[in-house]
């Protein structure tokens, strides 16, 4: 069975611990249930927050998702002119005999600008 790899995005409202592990756990659920996967295919998770995010790491939301068992890494988001403010990333490698042209990534909130091509309607409330 191949591994894959898995985009998503979220902004959060603020930098407090509450926002940024529920924006963490909304990113996370949608990955999950638009591609039909759950914890036990996962090999790894990298998130990245931008530096105005330093209120809690977002590894510690998939903590509180029940990835207890993942390995998880987070990093600051390169500070690149004009980029997009409170912003979390992640790069979720699982598993899955899915097709790459069969992924959904999930770019949510204020992050659907990031990837356009990829949003769904009603990502971006």
């Amino acid at each position: 069975m191949p591994t894959r790899a898995l985009r998503g995005a979220i902004t959060c409202d603020a930098d407090s611990k509450d926002e940024i592990l529920s924006r963490t756990a909304q990113v996370l659920t949608e990955l999950f249930a638009r591609n039909h996967i759950g914890n036990d295919c996962i090999t790894s998770i990298f998130f990245t927050a931008t530096a105005d995010l330093t209120a809690v790491a977002p590894a510690a939301g998939a903590r509180a998702f029940g990835l207890t068992d993942v390995p998880l890494l987070c990093a600051q988001e390169m500070a690149v002119a004009g980029s997009l403010p409170r912003c979390i990333r992640v790069m979720l490698h699982f598993d899955c005999d899915l097709a790459r042209s069969e992924l959904n990534h999930v770019f949510l909130r204020d992050a659907t600008a990031l990837r356009p091509d990829l949003s769904e309607p009603g990502d971006e409330l």
